[in-house]
Order: C-alpha cells, then structure tokens, then sequence
C-alpha cells in the first residue's frame, strides 16, 4: 500500500468520525429528553406510564432513523428492538426471530464482553467498547458500541440501548499502518547496507549495521556529526556535501567516503543521503544509506591487477590467441597470432576487425584454403567446444587449433581461438612411435620377463619371456589379475606390493613361485609404478629374472661355506694341538742342551759350548715360530670383546714389556684418543709394528713415534721411526706370512701379517710409506662404528 492509499483512507476515517460525533450528540440530546420525560412521569401517577409509553415509542421512532446501527437489549442481551441500520449491519430482523447478541461475539472476547457488561451494570452506561463479531457466513467485523442501561419506574435495569459503529476499516488501517511500521523497523535493522537518520548532520538514529560497521555502541553516535567520523574521498569547491545539503541547495548525493571507526581504522564506504524537506523548503532530516565497500574496492583492485597480469600474460604466450565477440569482431589478440599469420597489424590495431574478411584472407596460408574455411563454418555452426583440430600450412607448419565458446548464463558472449604450432611436437611423435616400435621389439624378444598391470593387478601386457618363465601363454595372461595366476609361496607379498607401487615406490624383491608344472622358482622382480601423462599412478611394470640356478648355486655356496668354517675350526683346533705337541720336544731338547752345558762344561771345549749356546737359541727360535703360527689362525676367528680403550696407557705398557734399546726413544707428540675396540687385539697391532721398529733403527739416537687423525668414519694410526726403510719391493710382501726382510733371524715373519688380520676385522687397512736410510711410517686405520 502506497502514501497515497493511505492519505486517503485517513480522510475517509476523519469523516466516518464526524458523522459519528453528530450521532452522538443526537443520542445524548434525545437521551436526556428521554430521561426529563422519565422524571416527570415518576412523579405522575399510573396514568402518566402510558404516556411515557407512547413518548418512549416516538423517541425510538427517532432512533430508528439514526445512520449509525442501533438497537435495545434485554440484560440476557436477547434483542427487543433495532432501527434499519442495525437489520442491515446485522442481517437479520428481531421482529422474524428472537435473537441474542452474545452469539454474535468472537469466542476471544467473550471475557472481555463479561467484564464490560458488569461495569456497566454498576456505572450505568460503556464508552468505547470495541470488539470483533462474527456475522452470519462467517464474515468477521470491528465494532466499537457506546451504551447505557434503560431503568423501570423503580429504578431497576430493565434493559440495554446502544448505537454500534463498524470500526472494521478503520481497525484494518491501523493494523496495515503498524504492520508496515513493524516490516519498515525489520527492514532497516536487519539491513546488510548502514542506515542513519540525521538533523542538521548530526547523528539521531542508526540501524545496527551501521553501529558494528564502525564499532560503536548505539547511544555513542547519538548527536556525532557526520563530518567528525567520515570524509568524502573528493570535494568539489572545498565545501563539505552535508553543508551544502543542510542549506537547501543539495537534495541528494552520492559519493565514497572514508570512515573513521572507533579503533581508529578507516573503511571506504559508498554513501548516498537524501534530504527531507517540509513544504517551505526547510531542511527538517537528512537519511543516509552506507555500504562499506572497501573489500569491493580491494577486489576491484585485485581484478584490475589480474586483469593487468592476464592481458600480459596473453600478450607473451607461445600460442596465438584470438577473442572473437558474438559479432564476429576481434575482441582480443597477441602478437603470437600476428606471427603464426604473418600479420604486420599489431594486436591492438586488430581489435574491431572482420574476423570473416581476416579468414579469406589467411586461407591462403594453409594447404587445403577451402577447407580452412569451411571447417571455421562448421564449427562456428555447433558452437561447442573442439580441441586439437590440426591443420597443414603450405610452408609445412603444422597447427593445432582449439575452439572455445564463452557462455555466460546461456547469453553467448562469443569465443576464443588458440592456435599452437606442433610442428615440432607432431615430427616428435612419430619419432616417438617409431622409438616405441624399436623398443616395443626389444621387450618382446629380451630375457628379462616383462609384466604390466594396472592399478587392480589386472595385466595388460606381458613379453614372451615371461611367458616362457611362468608357462602360461599371453592370451591367457592378458586381463587376468596376476596374483591370483601366478602362484607365490608368499601370497601376501605382491599385494603389499602393489600398494607400495600405488604410493610411486619402486624397488626390488625376491619371491617364491610355483609356475604352471608345479616346479617351483626363484625369481627377481624390479617393480615400478607406471604414470599417465599428468603424474598419476595408473599401474606398475614389474621386470622378471629367474634366478633359479643362481639360487641354487647361492645354497651351494652356502654349504661350502658352512663346510669351511667347519675345516677352519678344526685347523685352529689342529694348530692347538700341534703347537703344543712341537712345544713339547722344544723343551725336552731346551732342558738336555742345558743338563749337556752344565754336567761338561768343564770337558767341552769352546766349540762345544758354542754348538750348544747356538742350539738353544734356534730352539727359542723355533718356539717363537710356533707361537706365531698360533696367534696367526686365532687372529680372525676368536671373538672381539670390543670397550673403550686408553691408546695411551696401551703404549705405554708395550714401552715396558718390549725391549728397547738405550738409544731409542718411543715418543707420542699428542694425547691418543680413547677407542671402542678388543683392548689385546689393539694392543697387538701396536706391539708388533712397534716392536718391528725399535729393532731395525742403527742411528745413534732413534725416534719412534705414535701419531693419530680423526679421519670422520675412521680413526687414522701412524708409527714412525728413523730406521734403516724397507725397500719398496717389500711394501706389499712384509704383510704375508712368512716374509721378511733380509735374512733377520730374530723375525718370523708373522707380525705383520698378524697386524693385518686384525686391521681387516676393525674394516680397516693398513699400508707403508718407506724410503731406505731414512726411516719407515706404518699406517692403518679402524673403523670407529664397526660391525
């Protein structure tokens, strides 16, 4: 409902209450008419009633001529007597039928009703008494009814007289003005947009979007100016808009503004205010609607900035790019096109061109011109998307062309051309296919089992010697699951597999198989997953070695090895064994060289006594041997009893249990590490390269001297003297058993040898660097994490 419908209804509401007070006022003149007449005839006799009968039935004549409906009840509110109106409001006559007005009230005011019918029984009359009734067919009504009781000669009601007024519109208006009131209220506080009523630009009212917005509390705008929390983003003539609106010279505006919000932040927001004027002109509100549009500007700018990017973007791409409007007109190009067409237009001057007129004449570019053309046609015709449509150009290029149609909400905008030379790529490809044939007759004809599966182990291809491994032929194979064909001892392992194929793992892996004989096999299988062109996993490729007979001679190797541990074990023990059975005459012939020395030292002459000196020194020789012997068949095999070991505290007491000359010192320049290793085992090593070094110095002062560096994975050992070298041809041969230089009697020619058993056990190696006359430096190094 518009003003307009409401201005009127107004006025009809303003009549309807003018010819109600003149009813009134009828009502009350002829009321104390009625009311003299009553008094007068209470103080005539019986006689006198009857007038007031017939005076009583003239004013009820006169009442049956009111507009208004009227009508006289008893006080059990059955009806004795209506004028015209009343019938008519009512529809029904009191003469036809006895009726009762209580049936005519709404069930939700029967108690009102009740209430009111006793206040009138004690005060005498009921102002204003509104309610709603249903009329016969159920129409429902408004009515207000002002009553007043009608009393007997002895002053007792007898009865109830009222006028009623049908309200039903005016009630409606009322109802329509509040609801649009209430549906206003609603709109503007649940309004996403601020809304703010203001006086000479200071703030009276605000909806809540406005208040959160910026920050406030509703009470704290209250009476704020405009231009204390905001400022129009540009200002014309330097003169504030809400100025210019307060002085009538300005009815409305929009603008962007920047608000200042109660953190201090600021917000750009669109603000359009509309002034409301009386009729002289005079400024009385201004009514502002505010849209906070800074994320929107933000966003513009992003888009301005993509925009910017894309156009680049186009402009410097490898692919010619054409946008055609829905008229056939050069929306968008790059200079890639201008290239791949030979046009010395640039891009921007292509823009607004015929594309139809462009065609005819690039036809000629291409080998087939007409059906260059004609296939533009027919795709312009179907308007649907087509990729990778090739064409053949006359100097040889080969394009590749996409059509891509723009729809926005089914309203065609037009469509975009892409052109790419695949010359190139399309010679790529058949060189590609013709490499894959190549291959594709190597897999087939190689030793190596081949097997492609897809993501369900379903198999998709397989060589012919895969065939030959498994027994089956490539017609069965293909397009079974291979788990379940090929027989594995270990059924879970190719699933586990396969999953691991499915997260883009590849590796290696022995299995058990039991082709279709029922032999069963060793095979080697490398698996790999298998990629489509955008990276996704799309199955595996498995390479298959049988490695039976390896297989076989591992286990036979296995054996062999396990006999020579066996033979190892029993030479150890059989070194034992022999070592002390050869001890054993040692110290017999020892123990009778000595009793022959000392019963005839007084009978042999120095001859004899040589002879006998000489032999107990080959047998300690002997002896000597012997224990080498035995320390060399233990080097490797017994047990290492790894801890931490002091290198210092080990040389030192190998300077006091080994001889060393007067003239030669054993020096360590810098404290040793302390190690994990076999502390007898280490102090061999030692031992023995030191001991090998004190005896061959000559100088008058000899120097031997411990050296380390900490080489990271390796400890690093250096022992260095100034001796008489070793010849170089002996830097490899002085670590095999046996060998030693020169013709030393005093060497057996194992410690070195010993040395580098252990060595070998720490992961290690050892190595000379000698020069003859000058001195010798051993080297060797020892794992520091060793197994």
């Amino acid at each position: 409902m518009d003003n307009k419908e409401v201005v009127l209804l107004k006025k009809a509401l303003e009549r309807q209450k003018k010819a109600r007070k003149q009813a009134e006022g009828i009502l009350e003149e002829k009321s104390k008419e009625l009311y003299d007449v009553t008094h007068h005839l209470r103080e005539s006799n019986q006689k006198l009633e009857n007038l007031l009968s017939e005076k009583t039935s003239e004013l009820d004549g006169i009442f049956i001529n009111i507009i208004d409906p009227y009508v006289v009840m008893d006080l059990q509110f059955n009806v004795i007597n209506m004028n015209r109106s009343a019938k008519e409001f009512l529809g029904f006559d009191h003469v036809d039928k006895l009726v009762n007005l209580s049936h005519f009230i709404h069930p939700d005011f029967l108690a009102y009703t009740q209430e009111s019918m006793s206040s009138m029984l004690e005060v005498g009359s009921l102002k204003n008494y509104r309610a709603k009734i249903i009329l016969d067919g159920g129409v429902e009504k408004w009515i207000q009814i002002n009553a007043s009781l009608v009393y007997d000669k002895n002053q007792r009601p007898i009865a109830a007289q009222g006028i009623i007024r049908d309200i039903s519109q005016e009630t409606e208006v009322k109802r329509l003005v509040a609801e649009q009131k209430a549906q206003l209220d609603i709109i503007v506080e649940n309004s996403p947009l601020g809304i703010v009523l203001s006086v000479d630009g200071e703030i009276l009212k605000t909806n809540n979007t406005f208040v959160e917005m910026l920050g406030y509390k509703e009470n704290e705008l209250k009476h704020v100016s405009f231009k204390s929390i905001s400022q129009p983003e540009k200002i014309e003539n330097e003169i504030h808009p809400i100025d210019e609106m307060c002085a009538g010279r300005l009815d409305k505006f929009t603008e962007v503004w920047k608000f200042t919000k109660k953190d201090g932040t600021t917000i750009m927001a669109k603000t359009m205010m509309s002034a409301i004027h009386d009729d002289h002109r005079k400024t009385d509100y201004q009514v502002a609607i505010i849209e906070d549009i800074s994320h929107q500007l933000e966003a513009d700018r992003k888009l301005k900035a993509s925009e910017n990017r894309l156009s680049a973007l186009i402009s410097n791409l490898q692919t010619g790019v054409l946008l055609e409007d829905e008229n056939g007109k050069v929306a968008l190009t790059n200079q890639m096109f201008c290239n791949i067409f030979d046009i010395k237009k640039t891009p921007k001057n292509l823009i607004g061109v015929d594309c139809e007129e462009s065609e005819e004449e690039n036809k000629k570019l291409f080998k087939n011109p007409d059906n260059f053309v004609t296939r533009i046609e027919e795709i312009l015709a179907k308007k649907e998307t087509v990729l990778a449509d090739e064409l053949e150009m006359i100097d040889g290029r080969v394009l590749a062309r996409d059509f891509i149609p723009i729809d926005n909400d089914g309203d065609y905008k037009g469509h975009l051309w892409a052109y790419h030379d695949i010359t190139i790529s399309k010679n790529y490809r058949k060189n590609l296919e013709a490499q894959r044939e190549k291959y594709g007759s190597i897999i087939a004809n190689m030793n190596l089992g081949l097997v492609e599966v897809d993501n369900e182990d379903i198999i998709q291809m397989v060589n012919q010697s895969f065939c030959n491994m498994s027994g089956y032929e490539s017609d069965y194979l293909i397009g079974k699951v291979a788990s379940k064909v090929v027989k594995f001892k270990d059924g879970g392992i190719i699933e586990k597999k396969n999953q691991n194929r499915l997260g883009g793992k590849s590796e290696s892996y022995e299995v058990e198989v039991i082709d279709k004989n029922d032999n069963v096999k060793h095979w080697l299988i490398s698996g790999a997953p298998r990629y489509d062109d955008t990276g996704s996993v799309i199955g595996s490729i498995g390479i298959h070695l049988d490695i039976t007979d390896q297989k076989e001679l591992e286990l036979q190797k296995e054996t062999l090895v396990k006999d020579l541990e066996n033979s190892n074990q029993g030479l150890q023990e059989y070194a034992h064994i022999v070592s002390h059975d050869l001890k054993s005459p040692l110290r017999s012939i020892s123990a009778l060289a000595t009793w022959l020395s000392d019963d005839y030292k007084d009978v042999l002459d120095e001859g004899g006594r040589q002879n006998l000196d000489l032999m107990q020194e080959k047998v300690a020789s002997m002896d000597k041997l012997i224990h080498g012997i035995l320390e060399y068949s233990t080097a490797n095999s017994s047990a290492l009893d790894d801890s931490k070991v002091n290198l210092n505290e080990v040389i030192s007491d190998i300077g006091e249990t080994i001889y060393i000359p007067e003239h030669v010192k054993l020096v360590i320049p810098k404290p040793l590490p302390t190690i994990m290793a076999d502390r007898i085992k280490v102090h061999q090593v030692f031992q023995n390269i030191i001991g090998n070094a004190v005896v061959h110095i000559e100088r008058e002062e000899g120097l031997v001297e411990v050296l380390f560096k900490d080489d990271g994975e390796f400890w690093q050992f250096t022992i260095s003297d100034n001796g008489v070298g070793i010849p170089e041809e002996y830097h490899k041969k002085i670590f095999d058993i046996f060998q030693s230089i020169g013709n030393n009697e005093r060497s057996t020619g194992i410690g070195l040898s010993i040395v580098k058993k252990i060595v070998d056990r720490y992961q290690g190696s050892v190595w000379v660097d000698s020069v003859v006359g000058e001195g010798t430096q051993f080297h060797f190094t020892i794992k520091k994490h060793h197994n």
